[in-house]
């Protein structure tokens, strides 16, 4: 039987956005968010970690063409995102709190169903979203909830 091989292409993008519940005050942001709850923005260079998991194929010693890969994510996520605004300029956060949890979601709707297509038998296996240097969201779709 051969093994499943987990394959992981990286990809930056540049962005700003406000933390900003519109429900609370605006001392209540703040208390909450910090200066993520700044008035003016604040913006990170972000980098976002694309993992599939399948089996190699016999032909091309490959569970998926890294560049195909990289083509799809740059097209359907990173040029969405790239030196954008996420509360104001990017559909998909549209009424969203553009915190990176919420946003790690959205881009895994976006981008489970294209890689299932893209090569016979691979799924999107994880996505790591990183702020900073020190901090990373990871989420694993909707069957990881439970």
């Amino acid at each position: 039987m051969m093994p499943k091989v987990f394959v992981s292409r990286k990809e930056h993008f540049n962005s700003a956005h406000k933390l900003f519940n519109p429900t609370w005050s605006k001392q209540r942001n703040i208390e909450v968010f910090g200066p993520c709850a700044n008035d003016n923005w604040h913006g990170h260079n972000f980098e976002l970690i694309v993992t599939v998991e399948g089996f190699v194929n016999q032909e091309t010693g490959f569970v998926i063409d890294m560049k195909e890969l990289s083509v799809m994510v740059q097209a359907l996520v990173i040029k969405q995102l790239d030196h954008k605004n996420l509360n104001l300029d990017v559909a998909f956060m549209k009424d969203k709190l553009a915190s990176c949890e919420n946003i790690v979601t959205e881009i895994w709707k976006i981008l489970e169903e294209p890689i299932a297509k893209l090569s016979g038998d691979v799924n999107l296996y994880r996505l790591i979203l990183r702020e900073t240097s020190k901090n990373h969201v990871e989420y694993r779709g909707p069957d990881s909830e439970s």
